[in-house]
């Protein structure tokens, strides 16, 4: 695909979905904090939730192919980037990028968007909206707003 920042933008969308346990904690409070914070997120023993995950990649249509992305190729890309890595794993256990880092959905988004961003052409804009319930939803970065 050739690289073109002219002509309409046009957002395209993939929608993936992934399950994955994990405990929401800081361990710089105490125990009785952790859990009013978080209540039963917090459980000791973890806990799992069924994750929608859309993609969506922003950008001038390509004029010779007529894509701004060849969606198969930002499928694969998920795939191998994000679903492999969180894919029925627990987050705070199995997953290096959560080592440091407490797992809350707006935390787990940009997470996915750092492990996307190099792999995507650097001329379309990224942005990662994850539903943890479908009640429940985050969006990073947080300077559009959308919700397909």
């Amino acid at each position: 695909m050739s690289a073109t920042q002219n002509g309409p933008r046009v957002a395209v969308y993939r929608h993936e979905h992934f399950n994955a346990a994990h405990r929401i904690h800081n361990p710089a409070l105490s125990d009785a904090d952790n859990a009013r914070i978080y209540g039963k997120c917090n459980n000791p023993n973890y806990h799992g939730h069924n994750y929608e995950l859309t993609v969506r990649v922003s950008g001038a249509v390509d004029p010779v192919i007529g894509y701004v992305m060849d969606l198969s190729e930002l499928s694969a890309i998920v795939k191998k980037q994000v679903l492999d890595r969180l894919d029925h794993k627990n987050l705070n256990l199995d997953v290096p990028e959560f080592k440091n880092v407490n797992p809350t959905a707006e935390n787990i988004a940009i997470v996915v968007h750092g492990l996307l961003r190099p792999h995507l052409p650097a001329h379309l804009d990224v942005h990662v909206i994850l539903a943890e319930t479908p009640r429940n939803i985050v969006q990073f970065p947080a300077d559009i707003v959308t919700h397909p």
